[in-house]
């Protein structure tokens, strides 16, 4: 999935229109009524700078590339008091100080050629001010002292602020996201952007992982500071910072175990048994379903894994399948293949779920579980819609004459409409 050429959506526009008329309001209002409080703009400027730049070599995927940064912003935007004494810094200022830190810690990244993404710059700013909104006039006029006192209530208060601004954020994640799903070309063949939901879905289940810890820690900084002053930030920023290089580390393995199962799949092309780009094609487009269907994201890594091994059995035969295609074989034919590759996938040390999957993906899908039915019917809809073949709309009618038995039906018209917003064509090879 691409962005649409050079034209920006418009709700990308929007997005990046709102952030960038909150950036000069913030900085204009900074520098015409000055700094307030400039000891405490320049240590959580530095903290976000830091963080920004900690994002150094920051691994494709990443949801959140600097949580240092992240959590040092919401704590300037929920900070009430430092040391016992009330602060003034304001709405704006928050902006400001977090658009000047940005905008110091991008030139190192400018100068590498890896400048940060214009909409996750956006949507950091517009998170942060919606915390910054919801806070800071609350607190400034004493209201939040007369409803919620200082205990325990005000801390509950504080979480449920962070809560709504995470959702905020995923809010805006899924919607940019959205906008930049239709593949490129397929807009005036009738394709369509993803539907929100499963987007909404994959961010709001993220915010379990690293978007938790960057919100407590940015509740714990304020907290911190308004009880100790500025000392608190740097004791504080070393727990996170910690889980940073250790999540990077994770990440790092991670990517590795992908590239070598890749790798293993690609063996069957480079032998000359699949179709060049094959199982990439299938691992796409299987993914694609599977969040259609609503499959988590550890059911979609193990359903993507199954997808990329799943002709890995072939290696086996003798004599190659005509084309690679499997799904034109007879059902004892295809079964013994699946179990041949189940069996290759144990010896390698991927995960077992991986195994049964790729196992049992030419069982009746009554007997199948979801995974190795998604599978089945993505890898014959590829096998079958090859030029040579009867193309997309023919396999996908041939798949609909199998719902009896082989195909789940509901799999199969999921995967009609990830195709129809591709406007019915095949993933490309490569």
């Amino acid at each position: 999935m691409t962005r649409v050429g050079s034209q920006l959506p418009p709700v990308v526009l929007a997005v990046r229109g709102a952030a960038a008329m909150l950036a000069v309001a913030g900085l204009g209002h900074t520098l015409w009524d000055g700094v307030h409080e400039p000891g405490h703009a320049l240590a959580f400027g530095v903290l976000i700078t830091v963080g920004e730049l900690a994002r150094w070599g920051a691994l494709p995927g990443e949801r959140e590339p600097a949580p240092l940064g992240a959590a040092g912003a919401l704590a300037y935007a929920l900070l009430g008091r430092s040391g016992g004494a009330p602060t003034t810094h304001g709405l704006l200022q928050v902006v400001a100080v977090l658009v000047a830190a940005q905008l110091v810690a991008c030139v190192p990244h400018v100068a590498r050629g890896s400048g940060p993404a214009p909409d996750r710059v956006a949507r950091r700013i517009l998170t942060v001010a919606f915390a910054a909104v919801c806070f800071q006039p609350l607190y400034n006029s004493g209201r939040t002292a007369d409803w919620f006192g200082e205990g325990p209530y005000y801390v509950l208060f504080m979480l449920l602020l962070l809560v709504l601004t995470a959702l905020c954020d995923a809010v805006l994640a899924a919607l940019l996201l959205r906008s930049h799903t239709v593949p490129h070309g397929f807009k005036s063949m009738g394709g369509t952007p993803l539907p929100y939901g499963p987007l909404l879905r994959d961010e709001l289940r993220a915010l379990i992982g690293i978007g938790s810890a960057v919100c407590a820690t940015g509740v714990v900084m304020a907290l911190g500071v308004a009880v100790a002053g500025l000392w608190a930030l740097p004791v504080l920023c070393v727990p996170l910072l910690l889980t940073q290089v250790s999540f990077r580390r994770f990440v790092a393995v991670r990517t590795t175990y992908r590239q070598m199962i890749t790798s293993l799949a690609r063996s069957t092309e480079i032998a000359g048994y699949t179709p060049h780009g094959h199982a990439r094609r299938v691992a796409v487009l299987c993914t694609a379903v599977g969040r259609e269907l609503g499959l988590s994201g550890s059911e979609l890594t193990v359903l993507e894994y199954a997808a990329l091994m799943h002709d890995i059995g072939q290696l086996s035969l003798v004599d190659p399948v005509p084309d690679g295609a499997t799904a034109t074989l007879p059902a004892a034919e295809q079964r013994r293949i699946a179990l041949l590759g189940g069996a290759v996938v144990r010896q390698t040390g991927v995960d077992t779920e991986v195994a049964v999957v790729v196992e049992r993906q030419a069982d009746p899908f009554r007997e199948q579980p979801l995974s190795a039915r998604i599978v089945r019917a993505v890898n014959a809809y590829d096998d079958l819609s090859g030029e040579s073949l009867i193309g997309p709309l023919g396999a996908l009618e041939q798949l609909r004459l199998g719902t009896g038995r082989d195909y789940q039906p509901e799999v199969v018209e999921s995967l009609a409409r990830v195709l129809a917003r591709g406007g019915l064509t095949p993933v490309l090879p490569g």
